[in-house]
């Protein structure tokens, strides 16, 4: 239920709803419009048929005068003459103009509704004898009957001869839910679904492709183009896209190298300052000022180092994430920190090898700078890939865990200011995950400290 609730929410689920109900109706009311234009035809048949058995039987009374009497007694198909009227209904203009358009005798004659009475011929010349326990012959299942009908028709013949003749319509089965059969209904809401649905996919792709390449854009904005393909409209957006990539591609490289050339700038003046304050006589202070001027040459550091990670064009490899994790963790317990590789998820995975280390190595290294010990894990969940880094740490409040990515942001109650660090880290590695289509949050373990997870949702295997 609720994959169709965000199928129907979706610009397709709309298209295809739309598409549906607007075809369905189409289709039933095309239908009913054939089963009325068939309907039609039909009476103007009968009428047609009714007309030339009338026709027929005037023409052999008004060309055989000696056999007129005879030929009354006995009828036509569907015609006798007619001595008493019970009742006079309505003229028939449908049969009168039939009758009108083909001229002769007929074209005078006028036609009116009568009791079915008049048609009926005296019982013991029509029906048999009854049979005792006889039941009359089954009706025809599913099959609607238009009941007999009488018409009384009164005309002259060429010798003046007045004429009155009753015409019988028989009844007529006729199936008028036939354009509603189950089987045919069922037939036509699955062809107009099919086609409603590859419609609305194929309408929708365009937009669904242009919203996959947005949200990659924003993980990794150095990613080939969009293709212009498609209707025009979808070219022109595609072209619109592609240069809005071109121009924060050019602005992001010119903020990088304004970056770089203001810290290749002020390498010299504090390389400068270092060497003055070594001259300070002062021990304490001189010790203060050359830790300011650390911070500030961190400080440099790292924010060129933040804006490099949005920017990098490192091409992705065949990356055994087991290899580089057990890598990382070993330099940095030969630095003589508590770090170890608990679990291997045996993933290989189409990486950035450089950006991947720097991700894990501020990983492990804040774990065993501001929690004391680093364990490292990674496992496999369903489809997904998931990389663990605990610390034996304080942890951090519930509102802290997501303000710590914050640039330049330090907390005091677990990051000091001796530790050294401008508040970059954390927001480096965010920036390296996001590139490799990877999420990375911090979590509180249940028994305690800080656990930074990464995680693959749909990771890129090496094939």
């Amino acid at each position: 239920m609720k994959r169709l609730r965000l199928f129907l929410s979706s610009m397709a689920g709309r298209l295809f709803v739309i598409l549906l109900v607007g075809m369905m109706v189409a289709a039933i009311g095309a239908t009913l419009l054939a089963e009325s234009r068939r309907q039609q035809e039909f009476e103007r048949q009968n009428l047609a048929r009714m007309a030339d058995r009338l026709q027929g039987f005037v023409n052999l009374l008004d060309g055989n005068p000696e056999l007129r009497s005879r030929l009354l007694a006995v009828g036509g198909p569907n015609v006798r003459e007619v001595k008493q009227v019970a009742r006079i209904g309505g003229a028939d203009t449908a049969l009168m103009d039939v009758l009108a358009a083909r001229g002769g005798v007929l074209a005078g004659a006028r036609v009116r509704a009568t009791s079915f009475r008049a048609c009926m011929p005296q019982l013991p010349e029509f029906l048999p004898p009854p049979t005792r326990g006889q039941r009359p012959p089954p009706r025809e299942r599913d099959a609607e009957f238009t009941p007999p009908r009488c018409r009384l028709v009164e005309l002259t013949l060429s010798d003046g001869t007045p004429l009155k003749l009753a015409l019988e319509y028989p009844a007529v089965a006729r199936r008028s839910a036939a354009a509603f059969d189950p089987w045919f209904l069922s037939l036509l809401a699955l062809a107009i679904g099919l086609l409603a649905y590859l419609v609305a996919r194929i309408a929708s792709s365009p937009l669904q492709r242009l919203a996959n390449h947005a949200t990659a854009l924003g993980h990794d904005l150095q990613r080939d183009p969009l293709p212009v393909t498609g209707p025009l409209e979808v070219q022109r957006a595609a072209e619109a896209f592609n240069a809005m990539q071109k121009r924060l591609q050019r602005h992001l490289g010119e903020r990088t190298q304004m970056l770089a050339a203001i810290t290749h700038d002020l390498q010299t003046p504090l390389t400068r300052l270092r060497l003055r304050l070594e001259n300070v006589a002062d021990e304490t202070l001189r010790e203060r000022l050359i830790a300011d001027l650390a911070a500030m040459q961190a400080l440099i550091r790292e924010g060129l180092e933040l804006a490099r990670s949005a920017e990098s064009a490192e091409q992705r490899a065949a990356l055994d994430l087991d290899s580089l994790l057990e890598s990382v963790v070993e330099d940095v317990a030969e630095s003589g920190h508590d770090a170890a590789l608990q679990q291997g998820c045996g993933a290989v995975l189409m990486l950035r090898p450089l950006a991947m280390r720097r991700l894990f190595s501020n990983l492990v290294e804040n774990a065993v700078k501001y929690g004391r010990s680093a364990r490292v894990g990674a496992c496999c969940d369903g489809g997904a890939i998931e990389v663990r880094v605990r610390d034996h740490g304080p942890g951090l409040a519930g509102d802290e865990l997501e303000a710590v990515f914050t640039p330049f942001l330090r907390l005091e109650t677990s990051r000091s200011r001796e530790t050294g660090g401008a508040g970059l880290g954390l927001t480096i590695a965010r920036a390296l995950a996001e590139k490799d289509g990877a999420t990375l949050v911090l979590r509180n373990h249940p028994d305690g400290g800080l656990e930074a997870v990464v995680r693959w949702e749909a990771p890129q295997r090496a094939g």
